[in-house]
């Protein structure tokens, strides 16, 4: 397995100069953010398809630094009921997609999205309880899974088996995907071009068991992003783990998202690594650094550090004490 890092967290640099930091580390892939909500400073994908001379650049760039791309992601919601953001963030998916065939990268990044409950909504609807049923809230998530959710993810399934690429789902609260039930059910029903970017950090304060999903999901993991996150025991007892607070609330917080180490003990990621060793995925560990403690430079640096002694790269040697 190689280490790798979503080049983010430096979109305040050109992308040289990013890199040069990026390599200095020993990290050997970079996860290029190409819109949604993220910034596409480093990797138009628009400017990049419709001109082949920028596109050979970065090309250039990437490999005259020893570094692969691992992914590319744009993270957004293709299914919000306001037209103007769900049209923007499905044709940078769409163009995602193409511009991933061009520069040989396998997969590209997303979120599934959430719709309203209903055709005539406004605003987003995450439905996560089966009462009152006054409508009946199930009834909404059907028309949600079978009207929106389904066919779109059909079509990206199809326009991706076209461009030979893997679309890698994160499994996040707040899209009618957020763990593994809801992520084969999406993938049963529109394809096995439909995969997952196994983030742990969303599914450690659902109580989800990481090692278990990971065992569950083992057919159609295509990504690994490295992201902890830290439980607040003492805000949990009295408040439970949802949490509408901004995220950098951190005292207050049920939880807070923490660079690798910081919220789960080396013990507890070499048994990840391990585990992610037996199911066979050997492509990429992706440091995505969003811990509203530390600086972007500072939880890179302890990442890589941290990563460096639990992840497993070399393949195993034969068991001849077997």
């Amino acid at each position: 397995m190689k280490l790798g890092v979503l080049t983010i967290l430096f979109q305040d640099k050109p992308i040289e100069e990013a890199l040069d930091i990026i390599v200095e580390t020993g990290v050997e892939m970079i996860e290029l953010a190409t819109g949604g909500y993220l910034s596409s400073a480093h990797c138009n994908p628009y400017q990049l398809l419709e001109n082949p001379r920028e596109l050979q650049k970065l090309k250039d760039v990437v490999k005259s630094r020893n570094l692969t791309i691992s992914a590319l992601s744009c993270h957004g919601n293709p299914l919000h009921p306001d037209k103007k953001i769900s049209e923007n963030h499905s044709e940078v998916l769409k163009t995602s997609i193409k511009l991933a065939n061009k520069l040989d990268v396998p997969c590209v990044n997303c979120l599934s999205g959430l719709p309203g409950a209903y055709p005539e909504d406004r605003l987003i609807h995450w439905i996560c309880l089966p009462f009152p049923d006054d409508p009946a809230p199930t009834e909404a998530l059907q028309w949600q899974w079978e009207e929106r959710l389904i066919p779109f993810w059909k079509d990206m399934g199809h326009l991706a088996h076209k461009n030979n690429v893997q679309i890698g789902i994160e499994m996040l609260p707040g899209n009618l995907v957020y763990n593994p039930e809801t992520m084969l059910a999406l993938r049963k029903a529109a394809g096995p071009e439909i995969c997952v970017n196994f983030d742990p950090s969303h599914l450690y304060w659902q109580g989800i068991d990481i090692c278990e999903s990971i065992r569950h999901l083992k057919d159609c993991i295509c990504h690994f992003h490295a992201k902890d996150a830290g439980l607040a025991p003492h805000n949990i007892r009295l408040n439970g783990l949802y949490d509408q607070k901004k995220l950098t609330d951190e005292n207050n917080r049920a939880w807070i998202y923490r660079t690798v180490g910081y919220g789960h003990d080396a013990t507890h990621w070499k048994e990840v690594f391990s585990t992610l060793r037996q199911i066979g995925y050997d492509s990429v560990a992706s440091i995505e650094h969003e811990d509203s403690l530390m600086s972007a430079l500072e939880g890179f640096i302890k990442s890589v550090a941290f990563l460096k002694e639990v992840m497993i790269n070399e393949k195993p040697t034969a068991a001849f004490w077997a």
